[in-house]
């Protein structure tokens, strides 16, 4: 069985979400933003083994800590798709521009397509490629537990921003409703941002993709 403890993290709060399978307690970090030690706390407190990152993509609120923590216990980086590449080679500057602690750019040991699978111990997730917000975005969907995982694809009453370089708010829409729609209106989804919520709640109430 999965399992996941949500952490926010950065001044930006950023939802880090440590999963592990509870059979074998090997856990993953997907989007490890920042707050490297708050991070590494809580997985010691829920006794995990973290063997893996996960990124859905390589905003510096994402992915700023991914090349400390990697480098820290010598983790393998999954994730995204090929298409956040140039925001991987821009992290020292977001850095910078944002006002994070110094952040690497780093290469990914895998990088992910639609339709791939990662795994954690017993634990298989789906991986859909849902760009729009950024070129690269990936999601992971664990069918066996009802959850998503999607970054800044969808939010609580809100979709992600598409104002940044190669962000496209029809690709973003696209990305919803074809990747994120199929899943099912039962599947409770985790945010990179504010609280969960189920894609049918927001296929209801959501202004922007309200009626898709």
């Amino acid at each position: 069985m999965l399992r996941y403890h949500t952490v926010p993290v950065t001044p930006f709060q950023q939802n880090a979400s440590i999963v592990w399978c509870d059979d074998t307690r090997e856990a993953a970090i997907i989007d490890p933003g920042g707050d490297l030690d708050h991070l590494l706390a809580e997985a010691q407190r829920l006794d995990v083994k973290l063997v893996q990152i996960w990124l859905t993509h390589a905003h510096i609120d994402h992915a700023g800590g991914t090349a400390e923590l990697a480098k820290r216990l010598n983790l393998p980086i999954i994730g995204p798709h090929p298409g956040d590449q140039f925001w991987i080679d821009g992290l020292p500057q977001q850095s910078v521009m944002f006002g994070f602690p110094p952040a690497g750019h780093f290469t990914p040991t895998r990088w992910l397509a639609d339709g791939d699978t990662v795994q954690i111990g017993h634990c298989t997730l789906n991986v859909r490629h849902c760009p729009g917000h950024t070129p690269g975005h990936v999601v992971f969907h664990s069918p066996d537990i009802q959850r998503a995982f999607v970054g800044d694809v969808l939010f609580a009453g809100s979709i992600g921003r598409t104002d940044f370089p190669q962000g496209d708010h029809d690709t973003l829409i696209a990305s919803i409703t074809q990747r994120l729609w199929p899943m099912g209106d039962d599947t409770v989804f985790i945010p990179g941002h504010g609280p969960e919520s189920t894609f049918g709640r927001e296929r209801r109430s959501n202004p922007y993709v309200r009626g898709t």
